[in-house]
């Protein structure tokens, strides 16, 4: 009994030693654990990391920015701002940034581009996409102001216009935009009367010509000239085909009063508003001549009266001014020389042709009113008046008393042309000298 009880209280003894040997050595290594485990931590570096603006610390034992970044699980785009390069060591306690980009939508004149970048103004951001701009470009939202990702950017790029402003031509910056706003960009106001070639509503396009048309109204009075009237009055005391002034007119003045439409200055209408006389015109008054001279023949016989002359001439030649109606035929004095049957008065030698009434385009009514178709028993010569003054009676040679009635375009000088009743008569006298009597 007593030797059992001895082996079962060695093997309790050894049983209890093991156990303690076995608790020290799981002590030591534990401790060895914890001794490695502070060994390592404690040779560990330091990160402080800020991620898209969140800040915290990171123990590392990573050699280089980049095996820190692939430790954390961070993946760098080109566009990604990284405050370190990836290949920068890590030796000690560092700051590291990290922002990752993002993406921008830009509209420049109606077509989209992308821009990558962790700026948010827009100045920043167009300048990364390499967008410049000038002052003249519209860009919304302005240049200065932050946006997110979410805030489409636009650009209109500015192009010449050429605003004909009146006779004022000069050349601006403009977006796209309608005539209305540019004009009013511009600064450019239109007045009630004023008007815009181009339309309103329609778009201003690269190289186009905005053309504005000044348009006013104004009065312009205008003193014109009235001209005078004529008025002709009978008078039997003036031989026919001669006048006399009466009255000599005076031409009159009206003011009128114009409405003007000038349009770039220049006059495209004028309208009548009103006249206002401002002098009356005098008439001038002319008294025309009726008298009529009356041929009459000697040697006792007898002619009927000419009737009042409807023309001035019986040939083509023109009228010359009619000398004084003779008065009655007296008997002729004898002039002592005088041959007998002849009678005395200014003797001189001319050349004497024949003609007819009833010629080619004659009227038969002579200068000085005689109507020679009607009396075709009268003697009448045509006469040069220069030479032998019309309405004087004479003697010719052959042919006997006779008035001097008449004129003809070849009757020049000494010539004479005889009436005769017939063209036989006429064509048989043909072309002679003969002496020619002045009486009176």
């Amino acid at each position: 009994m007593t030797q059992v009880n001895e082996e079962e209280l060695f093997l309790t003894k050894l049983t209890n030693n093991r156990k303690s040997i076995i608790v020290t050595i799981a002590t030591v290594l534990m401790f060895a654990a914890v001794l490695t485990f502070a060994i390592y931590e404690g040779t560990k570096n330091t990160v402080t990391m800020t991620a898209n603006g969140e800040k915290t610390e990171v123990k590392t034992h990573a050699e280089t920015v980049g095996d820190f970044l692939e430790e954390q699980e961070i993946e760098v785009s080109e566009h990604d701002f990284l405050s370190q390069p990836a290949d920068a060591a890590i030796e000690e306690d560092v700051a590291l940034e990290w922002e990752k980009a993002k993406e921008y939508t830009i509209n420049i004149d109606g077509k989209k581009t992308a821009a990558w970048t962790t700026d948010d103004q827009v100045k920043d951001i167009l300048a990364k996409a390499d967008i410049k701009t000038t002052e003249h470009d519209k860009v919304s939202p302005g240049l200065d102001e932050k946006v997110d990702a979410d805030t489409a950017i636009s650009v209109e790029k500015a192009y010449e216009v050429t605003i004909l402003d009146g006779l004022k031509k000069k050349k601006v910056w403009s977006t796209s935009t309608t005539v209305a706003d540019f004009l009013k960009q511009n600064k450019i106001s239109l007045g009630e009367l004023d008007r815009v070639e181009n339309g309103m509503d329609e778009m201003v396009v690269p190289n186009s010509e905005v053309k504005v048309v000044r348009v006013e109204k104004v009065t312009d009075v205008v003193e014109d000239s009235v001209k005078f009237a004529e008025v002709t009055k009978k008078d039997s005391s003036i031989l026919k085909g001669k006048e006399k002034l009466v009255q000599k007119g005076e031409n009159g003045v009206v003011a009128k009063t114009f409405e003007v439409v000038k349009e770039n200055g220049k006059e495209v209408k004028r309208e009548l508003k009103s006249e206002k006389t401002v002098k009356e015109a005098k008439k001038q008054v002319k008294a025309v001549g009726t008298k009529v001279v009356v041929a009459s023949v000697s040697r006792g016989a007898k002619q009927p009266a000419p009737k009042a002359a409807t023309a001035s001439t019986s040939k083509a030649a023109p009228a010359p001014q009619q000398a004084a109606a003779p008065k009655q035929a007296a008997p002729a004095p004898k002039a002592a020389a005088a041959p007998a049957g002849e009678p005395a008065g200014r003797e001189l030698y001319v050349s004497a042709t024949a003609y007819t009434a009833f010629c080619a385009g004659c009227s038969g009514i002579t200068a000085t009113g005689i109507n020679l178709k009607a009396n075709p028993g009268l003697k009448v010569i045509a006469v040069d008046p220069s030479v032998i003054p019309l309405g004087s009676k004479v003697w010719v040679e052959g042919y006997g008393y006779a008035v001097a009635g008449d004129t003809g375009g070849a009757i020049k000088g000494n010539k004479i042309d005889l009436f005769m009743p017939n063209k036989s008569d006429a064509l048989a006298f043909g072309r002679k000298q003969v002496k020619v009597k002045i009486l009176n």
